[in-house]
């Protein structure tokens, strides 16, 4: 009930608001944080709408430009970042489940997740699904947006580290399934992936796009990911 009598639930309704439909008709980038990521030229990408995940932060220097937004919704991810995510000048759109380490400040939109996680949301006004990735509720922004072609890249959906899904581990040295050994770096706590769900809910993204007419393309280097269509990086550029 604390959702629905906040006031940064409804300072963060008006700022979503502001955003319907806002690049209707334009193209956008999903920027994951796959190792693949070093392998690509992303300067490219500096004149694109991009959505940055999670740490996507600790690439910002090296790119010389800051993704377009930047999405996070793990309550793990917020607490142990919060002061790196309190630095970023761009729209924030952060889950509500970290909101005691967030800072509530001009840039950020609270999200609330729903239970349901094969779902969809048109509206994230209401709620988003996390589909057990950030990447997921990426692609449901970007729809509310607009965006009428969204464009995946270091979306490698493949991890060395194996286990239980969603079990919770402390890192014991370098982060060998991200673009930055430090990405979860050692005493990082973080939820280990659920691939299968995962997948299950970009199938259901895949469909929700297409039936609007719009689509989703895969420009991941060398990525495991076999749900959306392939396509080269380098030929998104041509012409």
């Amino acid at each position: 009930m604390e959702w629905y009598f906040s006031v940064k639930r409804w300072i963060s309704v008006q700022r979503l608001g502001t955003f319907k439909n806002k690049y209707r008709g334009e193209r956008c980038f999903i920027v994951g944080n796959g190792p693949s990521l070093n392998k690509m030229d992303l300067s490219r990408l500096g004149n694109e709408y991009t959505f940055g995940l999670n740490r996507i932060y600790l690439m910002f220097t090296k790119l010389g430009f800051s993704t377009t937004f930047f999405v996070s919704v793990n309550p793990s991810v917020l607490e142990q970042c919060t002061e790196d995510i309190s630095k970023l000048r761009i729209p924030k759109f952060l889950g509500w489940a970290g909101r005691k380490w967030v800072t509530f400040d001009n840039e950020t939109c609270f999200l609330r997740s729903s239970d349901l996680m094969l779902d969809f949301s048109k509206d994230p006004v209401r709620c988003i699904h996390e589909g057990a990735t950030v990447t997921y509720v990426a692609m449901q922004l970007a729809y509310y947006m607009g965006f009428k072609q969204v464009i995946l890249v270091g979306v490698d959906h493949n991890f060395t580290t194996k286990g239980d899904p969603h079990k919770t581990v402390v890192a014991t040295g370098d982060d060998p399934n991200h673009f930055d050994k430090n990405y979860f770096g050692k005493g990082f706590r973080w939820q280990l992936p659920d691939l299968e769900t995962s997948e299950r809910a970009y199938s259901l993204a895949r469909e929700i796009y297409n039936f609007s007419g719009r689509n989703i393309l895969d420009a991941t280097k060398g990525g495991k990911l076999q749900v959306f269509p392939k396509v080269s990086f380098e030929s998104l550029f041509q012409g």
